[in-house]
């Protein structure tokens, strides 16, 4: 529990070994993920590619596809070097209506999304015991009014790619809502996390420091004499977002990370999303507030009001994004203290 607790205190990101998922699920979800890549969208992909490579660079400037070019040499700012698609779960599952996935890949990732969506929940509460939070706070701070969060996969191949001093596979942002989890690659890196100033690299078969052992204490004793590259082969890497910053009144991170193109080899990416419903009101958990001297140092929004602004400035640092909201937060009781 203390290397759970550091690891959110002090980089925002963790890796869980022993989870509970099967590793036959998990080997059926890459491989079908990776078929469905080659049969659906490595053609798509590379037409696009080789439309922008004519003319002299190429990457895909919207998460629908579109692809733009820029001349100059210059490096691709405000690109990613990415093919995705996105499966909602909570509230309203989107699958049935997704086309061109078969009913296999549909009912694997149905289960494989059950799956994380309960270990997301024993995390959450871990975090909570941490905390020193009641059982349940913090998944019942995401939920809104009808008692369900918002739950959602970003399904991303990051394909080979010719010019990676030019865009990257993914800017470097934080992610908005509450805790990702993510089954990333086993084979192709990229993922890298901010830590002091520095990019450290997430690799995906090497255990590092991330690491967090979800299993009875008997199970995790000799850690040493683990293999740890067949345990890492099936870890999920988790961290943490913006909201859960707020709630535990800046005691947890959400760091920046990216996704660094390749020229070698098709990094894949299946991130799951648990995040609050559009009409939670965040704000800080008055225990931890009450810690830190009685208020909250974070502001008190609405969650989709945040997300309209993270839309606009989601590869811009996030203090500013709190900021705003408080200066709102500020005016509303100036205005309440006039009337």
């Amino acid at each position: 529990m203390n290397l759970l607790h550091d690891a959110c205190e002090n980089w925002g990101f963790f890796q869980v070994l022993d989870h509970g998922i099967s590793t036959e699920l998990m080997d059926e979800v890459e491989k079908m993920t990776k078929a469905h890549y080659k049969r659906v969208r490595e053609q798509r992909f590379l037409e696009f590619a080789s439309k922008g490579e004519s003319a002299g660079e190429a990457a895909r400037g919207t998460e629908k596809g579109r692809w733009i070019t820029e001349g100059g040499g210059k490096a691709a700012e405000n690109l990613d070097w990415e093919s995705t698609f996105f499966v909602r779960h909570l509230p309203e599952p989107n699958i049935a209506k997704l086309p061109d996935l078969d009913d296999d890949y549909r009912r694997v990732m149905r289960r494989f999304a059950a799956e994380l969506e309960k270990l997301a929940e024993r995390l959450l509460d871990l975090l909570c015991e941490n905390l020193g939070l009641e059982k349940g706070y913090l998944a019942r701070a995401l939920r809104g009014s009808q008692g369900v969060p918002t739950f959602g996969t970003k399904v991303s191949s990051y394909p080979p790619c010719p010019r990676p001093d030019f865009v990257k596979g993914l800017r470097a942002h934080t992610d908005a809502g509450g805790i990702t989890l993510l089954f990333q690659d086993n084979r192709v890196d990229g993922l890298h996390l901010l830590k002091d100033g520095e990019w450290v690299d997430v690799p995906p078969t090497e255990l590092t420091q991330l690491f967090f052992w979800l299993a009875a204490p008997s199970d995790s004793t000799n850690l040493a004499s683990q293999d740890y590259g067949k345990h890492t082969r099936h870890s999920i890497v988790v961290n943490l977002g913006d909201q859960l910053v707020v709630i535990t009144n800046g005691r947890y991170k959400s760091v920046l990370h990216r996704v660094v193109a390749q020229t070698d080899g098709n990094r894949m990416s299946i991130a799951s999303f648990y995040n609050p419903a559009n009409d939670t009101v965040i704000f800080p958990a008055p225990t931890l507030a009450k810690e830190a001297g009685g208020s909250g140092t974070y502001p008190r929004f609405v969650f989709k009001d945040y997300m309209k602004l993270y839309v606009r400035h989601k590869f811009e640092d996030k203090e500013p994004r709190f900021e705003a909201f408080k200066s709102m937060e500020s005016e509303s009781a100036k205005l309440i203290a006039i009337a």
